[in-house]
This record gives C-alpha cells, structure tokens and sequence, in this order.
C-alpha cells in the first residue's frame, strides 16, 4: 500500500451536520419546510446530482440551485465566524503518513472552489499531493470515476491506495475503482452490502491509522 485518498466532507470536515441544518434553512426561506433531511439522500455526489435528487424530490420547477446558494451562505457565515470543523485527529493522520512515506490524495464530490477554501482556511493543503474535486469527473460517486483518477494522478494503482470514506456512495466508488476501503461513519452508519467488502469501520481517524499501522505490519 502506497498512498491514502480522502473524502472530505464527513471525514475530514464536520460539515454534514452543519449543512443539516442550512439545508433546514433553506427549506424554510423557500416555503417548503425544512429540508435537512435531504442531506442524506445526497450523500457524496457532487452538485449536478445533488441538483437533481432535489428536482426528483419538490419537482422539477423547484428552484434548487437558489436552495443550495442559501444553504452555502448559510454555512459559509458560519465558517467565517466559527472557522472550519475539523473531525478528530485529521493532523494526527496526515502526520502520521508523511513520516511513513505515504502519498496522499483528496477525491471529495464538492466543487473546487469550495475544497480549497475549506483546504486553505485549515492550513492542510500541503499535506495534499493530489486533489481532486467533483467538477473534475464526468460522473458523480457512486461511480468510481474521482478514485481512479485520483490513483492515476498519484501514478499508483487503485489496488495500491487506502481510501477513507463515510457515505455509501463514496464507500462504492471507491470500493468500484479498486481501493482498499475504510469506513469512518458520520451521518450514516453502513449496511451490511458495505460492511462485507469495507477493510475496516474506524471511531475516528486515530483509529485509522491504527488499521494502517496494523495492516503494514501484517505486511
């Protein structure tokens, strides 16, 4: 194993819950109600998608990119007043990998603009030999389109690279392109097709580099 490739929102951010919660204000600035519960039907897919999951839901003439734009402020005021939410023990991994010599890389379904504020406002970015974002692939997780390019851009095979995962549709992307997957729960907690073919569910990222350490040593 050569290299780790991330996830971003719910693994190395706590965003997920945030946008919940700005999702339910979107909801209810554009008279349909809170809408936070349609996070989870939009798990890990990049923006188009989510788009149209929430066209499928409220209908076609619903307005969701005035939604998302409401949401985004929504969270993006937070971020300037409360800074990023970084999940427990991101710079103990990423640490933890560069003295092991691991490539790293970052595959998130979020757009560019918004992984390199989040990457910059966090001061993480050089960690990061390769990123790559969901306006970057013609096909959103679940396909595996962002995990094999990550690998390519890493010069590695999938088969070569951990990735770190909480959404289904990212755990079969990048179960699809050929990595070995790790799960870290956060809004959604598995089922038993992704339990059979995951490496390991891990607490928090401490515990992954347990399960990296562990399966080195094996090795």
């Amino acid at each position: 194993m050569k290299a780790v490739i991330f996830d971003m929102d719910g693994v190395l951010f706590d965003t997920e819950s945030l946008c919940m919660k700005a999702w339910d204000y979107a909801g209810e600035k554009l008279g349909i109600g809170p809408a936070g519960y349609m996070v989870l039907k939009t798990l890990g897919v990049n923006a188009q998608t989510a788009i149209g999951i929430l066209k499928k839901e409220f209908g076609e003439d619903f307005n969701a990119e005035k939604f998302k734009k409401i949401g985004r402020d929504f969270s993006y005021d937070y971020f300037e007043k409360y800074g990023m939410p970084m999940k427990k023990g991101v710079t103990d991994i990423l640490d933890y990998l560069k003295s092991k010599k691991y490539k790293i890389a970052l595959a998130s379904s979020t757009s560019t603009n918004s992984v390199m504020h989040h990457l910059n406002d966090t001061k993480i970015k050089d960690y990061f030999d390769v990123i790559v974002c969901g306006d970057q692939v013609e096909q959103s997780k679940p396909e595996p389109d962002i995990y094999i390019k990550a690998a390519e851009l890493l010069g590695l095979p999938p088969k070569a690279c951990y990735a770190v995962e909480d959404s289904k549709n990212g755990l079969l992307s990048a179960h699809r392109a050929g990595c070995q997957v790790i799960m870290v729960p956060d809004l959604w907690q598995g089922d038993d097709e992704t339990d059979n073919f995951i490496l390991a569910k891990c607490s928090d990222l401490n515990e992954v580099i347990g399960v990296i350490h562990d399966t080195e040593n094996e090795g």
